[in-house]
């Protein structure tokens, strides 16, 4: 990885940071009365939040390998562990524990793996 794109991978994890929370906001729309205010302003955020992403996302590409930035989606997985703790009261598992682990490993081994040309 250049040092050049080193801002551009900080700005998809902070983009994943934001689509995780859509999770939240999905999720506590769920637990409300359909139609009504607290679900319209939950419902709300998750649709901005999705076209934040969009956004964001089309933008980012321009500057990230495609295999490398769909790579990152993975860490969504993490975040939605550390949202399910702080607002849901969830618990976490040995196993949810290594297997985030293993996701922020993976990202870290094809984010800054090294890039291979194939053209000859």
């Amino acid at each position: 990885m250049k040092k050049n794109d080193t801002k551009y991978y900080v700005l998809l994890m902070l983009l994943m940071l934001l689509m995780s929370f859509g999770g939240v906001c999905s999720k506590t729309a769920a637990g409300e009365r359909f139609l009504s205010f607290r679900w319209c302003l939950f419902y709300g955020m998750l649709l901005g939040i999705l076209g934040l992403y969009a956004v964001f996302w089309q933008q980012i590409l321009k500057h990230v390998e495609l295999s490398r930035a769909y790579a990152c989606k993975a860490v969504t997985v993490v975040w939605g562990m550390v949202w399910g703790v702080v607002f849901f009261h969830e618990s976490l598992t040995p196993a949810n524990i290594i297997g985030g682990l293993l996701v922020i490993v993976g990202v870290i081994l094809v984010t800054w793996g090294e890039k291979h040309d194939d053209t000859d």
